[in-house]
C-alpha cells in the first residue's frame, strides 16, 4: 500500500514541494532506477533500538514503513528520558505511526488488513510475546503467505532462547565487553547500542535477501536474527586468534597487540589523539614528523618496538605533550601516518568532512517544544538512486487516520474505532 503524502515520499534535497508532488503523482523517483525499495511496505512492531533501527535502514532505501504502536503510550522509549527520547528521534525518522490495540478484535482485524497489503514485518518483542498477541509468524502467514516476517531476538533457538536479553547482555556474553577497556580494570560496554544495531543491520540485509528470493519463489519466510550470535560474529578474528595461538587476548584500550606504537596520546592542550603507524616506514615518518629523538636502530623493527612497547609509547607521549592536537594531526596527516583526534560529540557534529558530505539530516524532535535536531543520514551513496530526505519522527498515532482511510475506513468508522479505544 502507498499512503505517504509528499512529506513521506522522500523529496530530494534540491527539488521544491511542487516538483516533489509532481514526481509523486507521475510515479517517478529520482535516480536512474528510482529508490530500490519504493514498492515495499514494511510493518514495524518495534520498540527501543533493534527493531526500529532495522526498519529505519529499510526506510532510508525507500520502503514505506508503518510503525504500529499501542494507543497506550506506544514505543517504550517515547517521552521516557533524555537518552530514550534522543534514541527514538534518531531511529524513527522516515516512518508513519499508527496506533492499534492488538488485544482487541477490531484492532486485530485492522492489523490483518495491513498485513494483507504488506511485504515485510519486523518485530523485536520479547520471546513468545508476538505469539501470545496472535501476531506471530504462524498467525500471519495465513493472512499473507508472501509475507517476509523478521524477528529480532536475544538468542537463536537453543539453551538461552527464553532468556531476557539486552544489548549489554549480548556484549558481555559475546566477548566484546571483555575486550573493551583497559587491562586490570573492570570490563566496559561499548559507548553505543552495538549489539542492537549489529543485529539490526544483519536483519535489514537478510530481509533484502528474502524479498529478492520471494520474487523467484512467490513465498514468504520467517527470519530470526539474534543479538547474541550477531555480536559474536564481530569477534571472529579474536576467536580465530585465541584458537590459533592458544591464548585468550586481554583488553587493550585503544592499543593493538600486533603494532607499536598504536594508542591514544595526550596533546599539549589536554586532548587525546589516536596514532597508529602500521609499518616500519610509517614509524620512521612518525618519528621525523614529531621529532622523536631515538637512536637509529633502537626501534627500527616492529619486533624491537613490540619488545619495548613501554619505551616507544613513552617517547611518543612525550612528543605529543609538547604539541597541540592540531599540530600533531596536521603533521602526521602530511606524513601519511594514521592519526585522528578523539572527538567528543560536539566535535563530531562540527566535523568539516561530515558537513561537506551532508552526513546529517535535520528533523524535529517529538518531545518538548519540538526543537530541531541533527541526526546521521544513511551513509551509502549510489549512482542509481538518490538518498531519501529524512522526515520528522512521527507523533504517536500521527498517521492512523491516513492509513485507515487508505484501507477503506470512512470517517464515521474511524471515529467509532477511536471512541472504543482501538486506535
Amino acid at each position: 500500500m502507498t499512503t505517504r503524502d509528499t512529506a513521506h515520499t522522500g523529496a530530494t534535497e534540491t527539488e521544491t514541494g511542487k516538483e516533489a508532488s509532481d514526481r509523486v503523482a507521475s510515479g517517478t523517483l529520482p535516480g536512474e532506477t528510482g529508490r530500490p525499495l519504493s514498492d515495499v511496505t514494511v510493518i514495524e512492531l518495534g520498540h527501543i533500538i533493534a527493531g526500529p533501527f532495522c526498519t529505519m535502514v529499510l526506510a532510508d532505501l525507500g520502503a514505506e514503513v508503518i510503525k504500529v504502536e499501542s494507543p497506550d503510550g506506544g514505543d517504550a522509549i517515547r517521552d521516557s528520558s533524555p537518552i530514550g527520547n534522543s534514541s527514538f528521534n534518531y531511529v524513527n525518522r522516515n516512518k508513519l505511526s499508527v496506533t492499534l490495540d492488538l488485544k482487541s478484535a477490531s484492532g486485530t482485524e485492522i492489523f490483518h488488513e495491513l498485513i494483507g497489503e504488506a511485504d515485510v514485518l519486523v518485530e523485536n518483542f520479547a520471546a513468545g510475546t508476538a505469539d501470545r498477541l496472535g501476531v506471530g509468524y504462524e498467525d500471519l502467514r495465513t493472512v499473507n503467505d508472501e509475507l517476509v516476517y523478521c524477528s529480532i531476538k536475544g538468542f537463536n533457538s537453543g539453551p538461552y532462547e527464553s532468556f531476557p536479553a539486552l544489548d549489554p547482555v549480548a556484549e558481555a556474553l559475546s566477548g566484546v565487553m571483555h575486550m573493551t577497556g583497559r587491562p586490570d580494570q573492570p570490563p566496559v560496554r561499548s559507548g553505543t547500542s552495538l549489539a542492537d544495531m549489529t543485529a539490526s543491520l544483519y536483519a535489514a540485509v537478510t530481509v533484502l535477501a528474502a524479498v529478492r528470493q520471494r520474487s523467484k519463489t512467490g513465498e514468504g519466510q520467517h527470519i530470526t536474527i539474534p543479538l547474541f550470535e550477531s555480536t559474536v560474529s564481530l569477534m571472529g578474528y579474536w576467536l580465530a586468534y585465541a584458537q590459533a595461538y592458544d591464548e585468550d587476548p586481554e583488553p587493550m584500550g585503544a592499543s593493538h597487540p600486533g603494532w607499536a606504537p598504536y594508542d591514544v596520546y595526550q596533546s599539549a592542550d589536554d586532548e587525546w589523539v589516536f596514532i597508529g603507524p602500521s609499518s616500519n616506514r610509517a614509524w620512521s615518518q612518525l618519528r621525523d614528523a614529531l621529532t622523536i629523538d631515538v637512536e637509529d636502530d633502537q626501534f627500527a623493527s616492529l619486533e624491537a618496538r613490540l619488545a619495548n612497547r613501554d619505551g616507544v609509547d613513552a617517547r611518543v607521549a612525550a612528543a605529543c605533550e609538547r604539541l597541540s592536537t592540531e599540530t600533531i594531526v596536521s603533521r602526521l596527516q602530511a606524513a601519511n601516518v594514521p592519526v585522528a583526534p578523539v572527538n567528543d560529540l560536539t566535535s563530531v557534529r562540527e566535523d568539516p568532512h561530515l558537513r561537506v558530505t551532508g552526513a546529517f539530516a535535520t528533523v524535529r524532535a517529538t518531545e518538548g517544544d519540538g526543537n530541531e535536531i541533527e541526526t546521521p543520514r544513511f551513509p551509502g551513496r549510489s549512482t542509481g538512486f538518490d538518498r531519501v530526505e529524512s522526515t520528522d519522527p512521527p507523533a504517536l498515532g500521527e498517521d492512523t487516520e491516513t492509513v485507515l482511510a487508505a484501507l477503506g475506513y470512512d470517517k464515521a468508522a474511524r471515529t467509532t474505532l477511536n471512541e472504543n479505544g482501538v486506535i
